[in-house]
């Protein structure tokens, strides 16, 4: 009768066994895995609940909507033989819209986090044209001239560092906060303009400048709109409804032009007080996925266009990416354990494949810490090196040899290199990864070719052909 230690030797000897426990330690692994993932989201998560304090008193990011003209007039209904007068509104877009800015990035630092800001000058200039009053209906005499209003739409009052001064017709003109007109815009300014039925145009010019966090973006009321933005910032990316018509991106900033026309957009030059709506529910823009308080009412805030200030790395991000690599390396740094233990008659056992699998997870803990104080380049260098260096040295421990411990060595360094890789090249990452898992594929059935399956791991014999377990 076999003892113990018998059946325990054989069973330890056995290739399908060790198989097995390999992988079910790999699926275990899955827990940890998800663990420091989650661990990355939560990082995150205390990054943008940074940026979002910093933003609340410095400005949030910043959309801008208008100038409108606003019109009231009144119309006569006659019921039951009495007269009736209803206020109405008229919504005129300007003529022309031209923006010229300059935008003045800075990084506002709380704790270890970088968050982006911004001051920017802007001015704006153009010209109304009223529109042909008797062709949409409207009686020019029951215009109420003198209550004509423009309205500017602002996502961000708290971003506003002067004193706003609208030129309308070369006369300055004071503007007072808020909008009645909620048509337009949820907050903004207001300003009393001199309209009259004899003027067939009339040009604005004012400037503003505006504080705002990461983005800042314009709507096309325009019949043409044309804007034109310049900074220092060298990693912006240009976003919205529309892409500039011309670009230049330098070690020294950025420049982009946009021109927009009336035709470009789904919404007309004029329309009575909301008969004008697009169908379908109100869409929230989508530079403002992460806006708790942003709010409107109307579809003339959609399109919209701009650019957003953005850091050249996303640490985070590339952390996320790197980590959902880990089951491939625990599982390739396996592979290559398991096909030492089997060519080289190896006995390993499974707490050191866990100690083996835990340097391996420890090399993305490394990475973000390092990341959030380093850049991403540098933590990926310094923990790539460290873990490779720390299973080097155990691997020649185990395997009592150092041409053993060098190919665990430089096989680990491939793998890593071929991971970073991938991250920096994230258009043609699937078509890397593709390539490179192919030839992974390819190394480790050749190397498989000389592996007797039903065979046995013996230290003392080759394992034969011919023997069963």
């Amino acid at each position: 009768m076999k003892t113990i230690n018998e059946i325990t030797n054989r069973l330890s000897r056995s290739i399908s066994l060790k198989i097995g426990v390999t992988g079910f330690l790999i699926l275990l692994l899955l827990i940890p895995v998800v663990m420091i993932q989650r661990l990355i989201e939560e990082r995150k998560f205390t990054r943008d609940k940074v940026v979002m304090e910093v933003s609340d008193k410095w400005g949030k990011m910043q959309a801008l909507t208008g100038p409108v003209l606003v019109l009231p007039y009144f119309e006569i209904d006659i019921r039951n033989n009495e007269m009736y007068k209803t206020w109405r509104k008229l919504f005129v877009l300007p003529e022309s819209l031209d923006i010229d800015g300059k935008i003045n990035p800075e990084i506002r630092y709380r704790g270890i986090y970088k968050v982006i800001v911004y001051g920017s000058d802007l001015e704006l200039k153009g010209e109304f044209r009223i529109p042909d009053l008797t062709k949409i209906g409207i009686i020019p005499e029951n215009v109420d001239w003198k209550n004509a209003s423009l309205v500017f739409g602002l996502t961000d009052m708290r971003g506003i560092q002067n004193e706003i001064k609208i030129v309308w017709q070369g006369k300055n003109i004071s503007v007072e906060p808020g909008t009645e007109n909620k048509t337009i815009a949820r907050s903004g300014f207001t300003a009393k303009v001199p309209v009259s039925d004899t003027g067939i145009s009339f040009d604005f010019n004012f400037n503003i400048n505006l504080n705002g966090s990461k983005c800042l973006y314009f709507t096309p009321v325009g019949k043409t709109t044309k804007v034109k933005l310049n900074s220092g910032w060298t990693t912006p990316s240009f976003s919205g409804s529309f892409l500039p018509d011309s670009r230049k991106i330098s070690n020294d900033g950025f420049e982009a032009e946009w021109t927009i026309l009336h035709l470009n957009r789904n919404y007309p030059q004029y329309w009575i007080d909301e008969t004008y709506k697009l169908t379908g529910p109100t869409a929230t823009p989508i530079y403002a996925q992460n806006w708790d308080q942003m709010d409107y009412s109307h579809n003339i805030s959609n399109p919209i266009f701009g650019v957003n200030l953005l850091f050249p790395v996303d640490e985070y991000q590339k952390t996320m990416r790197s980590a959902k690599y880990a089951i491939m390396f625990i599982s390739l740094t396996f592979l290559i354990y398991l096909f030492v233990e089997i060519l080289n008659k190896k006995r390993i056992h499974p707490v050191q494949y866990l100690l083996v699998s835990f340097g391996l997870l420890l090399f993305y803990t490394l990475l973000l810490s390092l990341s959030e104080h380093l850049g991403f380049n540098l933590a990926y260098l310094i923990s790539a090196l460290a873990i490779i260096g720390l299973i080097t040295v155990y691997s020649h421990s185990i395997f009592k040899s150092i041409t053993l411990g060098m190919v665990t060595s430089i096989a680990l360094t491939v793998l890593y290199i071929f991971l970073f890789v991938i991250l920096q090249l994230e258009d043609y990452s699937l078509l890397l990864g593709s390539i490179g898992l192919f030839i992974i594929l390819a190394l480790i059935m050749h190397l498989s070719k000389r592996i007797n399956w039903y065979g046995q791991l013996n230290e003392n014999k080759e394992p034969s052909g011919t023997n069963n377990e």
